[in-house]
Formats: C-alpha cells, sequence, structure tokens
C-alpha cells in the first residue's frame, strides 16, 4: 500500500469512527443525558461530525441546560451574547450566565462580570463587575485576573492604582493570558507605578508577540525602530511590524506604510507607502489618513494636490489628530490667499 492510500484509509477511519460517536451521542441525548446533549450541541455549535448549525447546538444546549447543567447554561449564555444564530441578546446571557455562575462556573463569573462592567443586558455596575470577576479569579480565571487588572488601570468603580493592575496582570501572565502579558510589558515599558524597565517590557512582549498577539507585535516593533532598551534597528522593527500586520492590525499597516515612506529598515517606496497607509485607512486609522494627506500635500510619489490632502487631513482631524489640524488650516490659509492674490490680480 503506498503512503497515499495509507493517508486516504486513515482519513476514512477518522471519519467512520466520527460517525459511530455522533450516534453514540444522538443515542445518549435522546435518553436525556445532559452531558451527551451538551456534548451534541458543542458538535453542533462548531460543526464537528455534524452539519454546523447553532440552531440546533442552541436546541441541545437547552435540553442540557434545563437538567441544569452548569456548562450548557454557560454555553446558552454565550450564544446569546455573540448574536451566533440569531441577533444579539444580553438580557437573555446575562440570564444564562448568571444559573451558571450560580453554580460556581468561573468562565460564567468572568462573562457576568464583563456584561456588568459594560452595562450590557443590565445596568452598568462596577462593584457587580468587580465582584464576579473576583469569584472567577479565586478559581484561577486568567481573564478575570486580566479584568481586575484592567479595572484597576482604567479607573473602574475603583481609585486607578496600576501598582494593583500591575499584580493582577501578572497573575493572569504567568497562566500564559497574551492580552495580560501585553498590559504588563506596556506598564513597565512605559514606568507606570512601577520602576520603567525596557529589559521586562521587552520579555513580557515577546512571551505575548509568541502566541500571535498583535499588540505585543506592534509594540516590539515600536521598540526596536525607536531604540528603546535595545539596539536600533529598523529591519527588526519591520519585521515585528508585518506579523502584526498580517493580522490587520491598522497601527502596524501604518507603521509599515511609514518606514517605506522614509525608507527605514526597507529602501524608500512611495506606491509601498501609500498602499500600506490606504490598507489602514480603510480602517479608520486617524494617522494613515494624516500621513495620506501629508503625500497628497507635498507631493510625495504623487501629484501635489490640496484638494486630496484636505480631504484626508479633515478625515483625520475629525478622528482627532492634532497634526492634520494643523496641516488642515496651513492649507485652507493657502487656499484662501491664492483665491485673495487671484481676486486682486
Amino acid at each position: 500500500m503506498s503512503r497515499l492510500e495509507e493517508l486516504l484509509q486513515q482519513q476514512k477511519e477518522i471519519a467512520v469512527a466520527i460517525e459511530v460517536e455522533v450516534a453514540k451521542g444522538r443515542a445518549a441525548a435522546a435518553l436525556g443525558e445532559a452531558v451527551a446533549q451538551f456534548n451534541l450541541g458543542l458538535m453542533f455549535e462548531k460543526g464537528q461530525g455534524v452539519a454546523q448549525s447553532y440552531r440546533e447546538a442552541k436546541r441541545c444546549y437547552k435540553q442540557a441546560a434545563d437538567q441544569g447543567s452548569a456548562p450548557a447554561l454557560y454555553s446558552l449564555g454565550v450564544l446569546f451574547e455573540k448574536g451566533l444564530g440569531e441577533d444579539e441578546d444580553f438580557a437573555q446571557a446575562l440570564h444564562w450566565y448568571q444559573l451558571a455562575a450560580d453554580q460556581g462556573l468561573a468562565p460564567a463569573q468572568c462573562a457576568l462580570g464583563a456584561l456588568f462592567e459594560d452595562g450590557r443586558g443590565t445596568k452598568q455596575d462596577f462593584s457587580e463587575a468587580m465582584r464576579f470577576y473576583k469569584l472567577a479569579a479565586a478559581q484561577n480565571h486568567a481573564d478575570a485576573k486580566y479584568h481586575l487588572g484592567a479595572m484597576y488601570e482604567s479607573h473602574h468603580g475603583v481609585e486607578q492604582d496600576y501598582q494593583v493592575a500591575a499584580s493582577w496582570y501578572k497573575l493572569a501572565a504567568a497562566l500564559g493570558h497574551s492580552a495580560s502579558q501585553c498590559c504588563l510589558a506596556r506598564i513597565y515599558e512605559n514606568g507606570l507605578g512601577v520602576k520603567r524597565d525596557y529589559a521586562e517590557a521587552m520579555r513580557w512582549y515577546r512571551l505575548a508577540a509568541a502566541q500571535g498577539n498583535a499588540s505585543a507585535q506592534l509594540n516590539l516593533g515600536v521598540m526596536f525602530e525607536h531604540g528603546d532598551g535595545v539596539i536600533e534597528d529598523n529591519a527588526e522593527a519591520m519585521r515585528w511590524y508585518r506579523l502584526a500586520a498580517a493580522q490587520v492590525d491598522a497601527n502596524a499597516q501604518c507603521k509599515i506604510g511609514f518606514m517605506y515612506g522614509n525608507g527605514k529598515g526597507v529602501p524608500s517606496n512611495y506606491p509601498e507607502a501609500m498602499r500600506w497607509y490606504k490598507l489602514a485607512a480603510e480602517q479608520g486609522n486617524a494617522s494613515a489618513l494624516s500621513n495620506l494627506g501629508f503625500m497628497f500635500d507635498h507631493g510625495h510619489g504623487v501629484d501635489q494636490d490640496d484638494a486630496r490632502a484636505l480631504m484626508y487631513y479633515n478625515k483625520a482631524a475629525k478622528r482627532g489628530d492634532v497634526y492634520a489640524s494643523k496641516n488642515r488650516d496651513i492649507i485652507e490659509a493657502r487656499i484662501a490667499a491664492h483665491a485673495a492674490r487671484k481676486v486682486a490680480g
């Protein structure tokens, strides 16, 4: 038997095994076994061994939930919160999360905390959010520890305290939580409540970046571009920017545009700069819009065009870009002066 034939045979055996498991699951679910009903719902939700169907997933979860299955109660909450199979319904999500949280399910407690923190499906209540996050964190739930850190950093219902935020981020980061690793790195990079430590920032950014965290990849690029705690290396900066941009990170796309526009780490290439700026601008990135305005303003790789420069500066200014506002005012004054001279002449 050839290697190809062996692989085809293995695939056939796997398919048969899946069919057998689905049949067993359906039979057990029909007998009212909550675990089987939940597992069948999970298979329908993910499309594993059966045609993907949120409607069928919800039906199976509901059967298991009626028997008090905490995972099924939580899964129903997720479907309603994310609007999978129908429109989002935060009130329903809150209801199902609450039932699962009452059984001590940590993911449900954390999800409930997020709804209270954001005021989705209920009145915004930071104290309730904190209470549920702490219940989940007591069970070593990484997301809950991350949210607690974010509440202390963002002054949500508590006094802003970067040291406490860092302590929560560190606990979650130790569990491999990439967003917490990135936040902890940012705290060390900027010396927020701790002594600035670029080496620690770099260490935590690398750990998060290795998990594909786009923000960490972007920030590593910035550190290498500006030589913050490392030898300035524009080629290495570009490498990290590309990794983040591959995840459609608008800030990274804008950075790549800047690198091409200024010949940093790559040969100067205005068309490439324009292409990357446009990708970021399509996501509403203010800096990219401002930089596009600058290119038309000064004729970098394109014909100088006040009208198009003004258009991009205006879009960037509306998104709060200060430089775009100043440059817009300069162009408007220039256009007005030109019109005055034309009338006088």
